[in-house]
């Protein structure tokens, strides 16, 4: 630390820097992907300018390494959620999983590599607990309060925005709310933008309406690479999964992709290299787009809309999660200081000190208990919920090691 107080960094020689300058203007990189010279933060910050070794995007990604919610993708489930097996994924893994499947198909079309780290990194980390059913219960829960949406892709522009002002470039922001790898297409084409005026109005028409989720298309190439990335990331790895968890025999339909994990990630690659490359868009062909969209429907048929997982979700997690939502809503808007969402989360998004126009705890109460929510890992939501409802009969049954 400095003697007036501020942080101490040690910057490069300019000897060193002008070399990698140098030498960084000789590697060629796609017409077609985003330069870092084009990243726009909504504030220009002394400490956010980019050097040399430590370009724009970098930065974003060591923001999003560093936040204090990325640590909590390890206790995330991704699909089962009832299930005490270490095998299973967990978000952790998956973020892990479309970083690695992009930045592959990202260095073979010459794209940011550093862009597709941040965007994939960061895509899911507003994600709730319980995968998607904890999506759907939390959504229920804002929207029956405030009639606007709650979905996970939107959430984690506000963790990274909002919750944690971090400055965030608008290319990785647009990458990770455009990410939703529900809606598979053939061909993804960027759609450039780069003024946060027009990016905050689409968020907020999203929230208003989830349709226009369907609508959404990211800003830049890299973030199409990460969209498609996401599917291709749980197709196979959600069947090993679901093997692994006995909900199936580990038998799927052959299809132009194959049906194991290992050759669906192959096979999607090399097609959309090879139908890709040196080109402003991300494409398919018929067969493998036909055979991905069949392989993603009998996941749906066989998988996600399971009765046995369903019924355990709606028979517990959603009534807890409503108790909790009205709890907390009451606790804050009562000022009841001692309650979890004051110790355990304002207090918590205080100590990160950022700048911000208004102190967080004086915004909206039902998007401070959707915060604090969405944030928690499965296994804190469980202990939340029996501390603050001790006599309460609901409970959820794990599916143990030994059963």
């Amino acid at each position: 630390m400095t003697d007036n107080g501020e942080l101490y960094y040690e910057t490069l020689s300019p000897e060193t820097a002008e070399k990698m300058r140098r030498d960084d203007d000789a590697r060629a990189l796609s017409a077609y992907a985003t330069k870092d010279a084009d990243a726009v933060r909504r504030r220009d910050v002394l400490s956010d300018r980019p050097n040399v070794w430590r370009t724009p995007f970098i930065r974003d990604v060591d923001k999003i390494l560093h936040c204090p919610f990325y640590n909590r993708y390890a206790d995330k489930t991704q699909v089962f959620s009832f299930y005490r097996n270490d095998d299973l994924t967990r978000r952790s893994l998956h973020v892990q999983l479309v970083s690695r499947i992009a930045r592959t198909i990202g260095r073979a079309l010459g794209l940011n590599l550093d862009l597709i780290e941040a965007i994939a990194l960061g895509h899911d980390i507003g994600h709730t607990p319980f995968g998607h059913a904890g999506e759907e219960y939390l959504d229920r829960c804002l929207c029956e309060k405030t009639g606007r949406h709650f979905a996970h892709n939107l959430h984690s522009v506000r963790v990274l925005d909002g919750v944690f002002p971090y400055n965030i470039t608008i290319q990785t922001l647009s990458g990770i709310a455009c990410h939703d790898g529900e809606l598979e297409l053939s061909e993804y084409r960027p759609r450039p933008t780069t003024d946060f005026d027009e990016f905050d109005a689409t968020i907020a028409a999203c929230e208003a309406d989830k349709s226009n989720i369907r609508r959404l298309i990211p800003s830049t190439l890299e973030g199409c690479v990460v969209r498609i990335s996401d599917i291709i990331a749980y197709l196979g790895k959600d069947r090993q999964d679901a093997a692994r968890a006995r909900l199936s025999d580990g038998t799927f339909p052959e299809g132009s992709i194959g049906s194991h994990n290992a050759e669906i990630i192959n096979n999607l690659i090399v097609n959309i290299i090879d139908n890709s490359y040196g080109k402003g868009y991300i494409k398919m062909d018929e067969e493998h787009f036909a055979a991905l969209s069949e392989a993603k429907r009998v996941n749906y048929d066989l998988i996600y809309k399971n009765d046995r997982v369903r019924s355990e979700m709606e028979n517990s997690v959603r009534p807890m999660m409503e108790e909790l939502y009205d709890r907390l809503l009451s606790d804050l808007v009562g000022r009841r200081y001692g309650s979890p969402i004051y110790t355990h989360h304002i207090r918590y998004v205080n100590e990160a000190h950022y700048h911000r126009d208004a102190p967080y705890e004086n915004g909206d109460p039902n998007r401070i208990v959707t915060d604090y929510i969405a944030s928690m890992t499965d296994d804190y939501f469980v202990d939340l919920y029996a501390h603050l409802f001790p006599d309460s009969k609901k409970r959820i049954n794990y599916h143990g090691y030994f059963d």
